[in-house]
């Protein structure tokens, strides 16, 4: 699904399932553990958590413990949507070959993000309803610095056969050189394992001062350029409507789509990651996550021409936690329709 290529159909569904209280979708970081050192990287922030214990002082699970632990985590949850993230989820490759054929069985859409440090599955390139997201931080010179091992000449290696999405965000670093965004869709979507394209916003901390973080002129560069670029470049999956929505971002998680119908649990398949997948203490004013936009574009969305589906997301969020019985000043344990990092 498109993230604003929206049907009736799964609108009710997410509703429903809004209404109980319930996220319709799901996000767990199935792994503590990857072979990368990103600078930047949210999910081994010392905040990411809440604080008091990191991702990497978790206590996750291997082998047919992982594999039992997410499906009853699923069957409890009954999500529409799953992210499988990490940690690296390729890091347990093997129960991923196990579990993901028996989550699809069970009507979930998965979706895998990964570094495509290791070799991709080939049966996978065949199952429906399956994504497969391979993070990119930039052109090559860049990228392998920031992410060795998984170098661009391992992930050519590792996604040969594959049809995978592409998914890099975007920082400030990139934007001091014109044409950035263009030479990286020149290099990728020819290939024929790239399905689609998607870019991000980094999405700071609230007291950050990192030169990952955009200006504001940049930022509405960004939004011009891929206005521009998506007429260029068929692969780079994100209509206007969804570009737009980099121009107001959500002022806090209340007023996010993406953060009210989504939970994220962590690798000891217990803890809550609130108030959506960054943790901590997102600047949402800041927010570039394709996720979050993609379902704002979905919210700005009207059914039959008439009805925001924002409204009626918003309206059920209210009536469902009265139902689950969720104090209202609690930050809502639920962030995607579809998701990505």
């Amino acid at each position: 699904m498109h993230p604003i290529a929206v049907q009736t159909s799964e609108v009710l569904q997410a509703w429903g399932k809004i209404l109980k209280g319930e996220a319709p979708s799901l996000s767990i970081e199935i792994t503590r553990e990857c072979p990368l050192r990103c600078p930047g990287c949210y999910a081994y922030e010392d905040g990411h958590l809440g604080g008091g214990v990191t991702l990497r002082e978790l206590n996750d699970r291997k082998g047919q413990e992982l594999v039992d632990g997410v499906l009853e985590v699923v069957d409890r949850l009954k999500p529409l949507h799953l992210s499988l993230v990490g940690g690296d989820p390729l890091v347990r490759y093997r129960e991923l070959e196990t579990m993901v054929p028996l989550l699809l069985g069970r009507g979930v859409h998965i979706q895998i993000v990964t570094s495509a440090f290791r070799v991709i599955p080939a049966a996978w390139a065949a199952l429906r309803n399956l994504t497969v997201v391979v993070s990119i931080d930039g052109l090559q010179p860049e990228h392998d610095i920031r992410r060795t091992p998984a170098t661009y000449e391992r992930i050519l290696k590792n996604i040969a056969g594959q049809k995978v999405t592409v998914h890099c965000t975007i920082t400030g670093q990139m934007m001091k050189r014109p044409g950035y965004l263009r030479e990286f869709l020149e290099f990728w979507t020819p290939r024929p394992e790239i399905k689609r394209v998607w870019f991000s916003l980094f999405t700071p901390q609230i007291g950050d001062d990192l030169p990952e973080i955009l200006t504001p002129a940049e930022r509405r560069r960004v939004m011009a350029d891929l206005l521009q670029l998506r007429k260029v470049f068929p692969k780079l999956d994100m209509a206007p409507e969804l570009i737009q929505q980099m121009a107001t971002p959500p002022h806090n998680p209340d007023e996010c789509v993406f953060a009210l119908t989504t939970q994220t649990i962590s690798a000891d398949l217990k803890t809550k990651i609130t108030p959506c997948q960054f943790g901590g203490n997102p600047d949402c004013g800041s927010c570039g996550c394709i996720a979050s936009m993609g379902l704002a574009a979905i919210a700005a969305h009207k059914l039959g021409g008439f009805i925001p589906v924002g409204a009626i997301f918003r309206a059920s969020v209210k009536i469902g936690r009265l139902r689950s019985n969720e104090p209202r000043e609690q930050p809502p344990q639920f962030p995607a329709l579809r998701v990505l990092p």
